[in-house]
């Protein structure tokens, strides 16, 4: 009998793979860290093979640690960061080195479509805001730095279609991931001549593989694969996920009603919609996994970054003392920051160590220290901080849609009670926690299961697989404080506007 469901998650730092049964049980989660290379300033790159490697080691580990016979999974399926390039020839071998979506050498070139009115004639059709690590913007600049690299490709993949590929020999690329590219006309879910045309890429069309929807069977792993992950030959693999789609499915998400908020890396405030949303407002409409509907997203390398990179560069020593004792250096800023009531202190911090989402220029401050002010005063401002982040973006959002009645919080905020009532408390939402540690493997695990047959559709799946592990509800006492907080915080972008480019 075939009774467990293999996912695949791989971000921008680690490769993970989760082993789950058919009611979403956790049976077993390994990851590897995958070693990010920067050749140039602007540039992030992996070794592809590196990140199979890594990958296969961890979906290995996950076999052998949960003790399974490998002939009892079902299917697997894959999620990925989206966007970045991660080009093949005709046998799958990389022809360059992957690269991440973080990446920033084509800037020049997505300033050229904005300036030459491009982004405003295709947006009607990709939905989205142009950015650097597309790879629209990647192929363009790599056909005039790299011409004789695209010439040796056969196959331009995402993250996890690269992976899928690893494991099936089979090339495709996945309709989520597609539909976040640019490259797509994202209504029709099919690629488009004009739009190609309209970046200089004709001639590259032939580089784009064969589309597939999420949960059709993209092919079996094969012998070699099977001998490097510990799976069996012949396993069914699903076309896989955006893994901004991964973490909707692993929290829930089959209908209009919740916001879902996914605090890591990035700052992720996202819904799903059958309309879907054409704004310059919006920095992204792109294709769910569930049919007709579409996933309207607003985000920004703006979140919980911020605060571990507070802890690796400001607090190093004492967190690697705490950690040596088995404790952790966050469980401490927790208490500081409980300790130290909302309107105790109006600190701003502006989220923006690793980018902006009020101008591409914006650089991360604090502002209104005094010397009364201790530690936990600054990491209280850290964690409102990165909040007045999202609630920038949700406040776009909303002009969309309903308040929701509830928001679905992920990523690593929502391992800090003490963050979850901060996020609470300024969107005046009851915010739920989905059970898990790894959602992004939760979530293709989830649709493996519907690939497979196991459940009739994503909601059945999502029924059976998914639990809400708690809820933080906001205290009504505070509202005023984070309107004014939030209205201080705003006030602060718009008088610092005129520097941004002088610093």
């Amino acid at each position: 009998m075939s009774d467990y469901l293999l996912g695949i998650d791989n971000g921008g730092t680690v490769a993970k793979a989760g082993l789950f049964d058919l009611e979403g049980r956790e049976l077993a989660v390994a990851g590897r860290k995958t070693p990010m290379n920067s050749p140039a300033p602007g540039r992030t790159e992996r070794d592809a093979n590196a990140l199979w490697q890594a990958t296969a080691e961890a979906v290995r580990e996950v076999i052998d640690r949960a003790g399974v016979n490998p002939a009892r999974i079902a299917c697997a399926a894959t999620a990925g960061h989206g966007n970045g390039l991660y080009l093949v020839d005709a046998q799958g071998q990389p022809v360059r080195p992957g690269i991440v979506s973080t990446d920033t050498r084509a800037a020049g070139y997505v300033a050229g479509w904005n300036a030459e009115g491009v982004a405003d004639a295709v947006r009607p059709k990709t939905m989205q805001a142009l950015w650097p690590g597309q790879p629209n913007a990647l192929l363009a600049w790599l056909a005039d730095h790299e011409p004789e690299v695209l010439r040796q490709a056969r196959w331009a993949l995402m993250c996890k279609d690269f992976i899928r590929a690893k494991l099936t020999g089979e090339f495709y690329l996945e309709l989520t991931d597609a539909s976040a590219t640019s490259l797509l006309a994202v209504a029709a879910g099919r690629y488009d001549s004009e739009l190609l045309a309209a970046f200089g890429l004709a001639e590259w069309g032939r580089l784009l593989p064969p589309l597939r929807r999420p949960d059709d069977l993209c092919g079996r792993v094969t012998e070699q694969a099977a001998a490097e992950t510990g799976l069996r030959p012949g396993t069914p693999v699903a076309g896989g996920l955006f893994d901004v789609n991964a973490c909707g499915l692993a929290a829930g998400i089959v209908d209009e009603r919740p916001l879902q908020i996914i605090a890591g890396t990035w700052s992720i405030n996202q819904y799903v919609s059958r309309t879907p949303v054409v704004d310059p407002n919006v920095f992204m409409t792109s294709r769910y996994c569930i049919p007709d509907y579409f996933l309207i997203l607003e985000g920004s390398a703006t979140s919980a970054s911020n605060l571990e990179w507070f802890v690796r560069h400001l607090l190093g020593p004492e967190a690697e003392a705490l950690e040596a004792g088995g404790r952790s250096i966050f469980d401490v800023c927790n208490r500081e920051v409980e300790a130290v009531k909302p309107d105790d202190t109006n600190i701003v911090f502006l989220p923006f160590l690793y980018g902006s989402n009020a101008d591409p220029a914006a650089k991360s401050c604090l502002l209104g220290l005094a010397g009364w002010h201790e530690r936990g005063h600054v990491l209280r401002a850290i964690y409102e901080g990165v909040v007045m982040g999202h609630r920038r973006h949700v406040d776009r959002l909303l002009q969309f849609r309903d308040k929701p009645e509830t928001i679905r919080l992920a990523g690593g905020a929502a391992r800090s009670p003490q963050w979850c009532q901060v996020f609470a408390d300024v969107f005046q939402t009851p915010v739920e926690i989905p059970a898990g540690t790894e959602l992004g493997a939760l979530g293709s695990a989830v649709l493996a299961g519907v690939a497979a047959g196991c459940f009739s559709d994503y909601a059945e799946a999502v029924r059976a697989m998914v639990r809400i592990a708690g809820v933080c509800p906001p205290r009504p006492e505070y509202a005023d404080v984070y309107d004014a907080k939030y209205a201080r915080y705003t006030s602060v972008l718009s008088a610092l506007d005129p520097l941004w480019s002088t610093l």
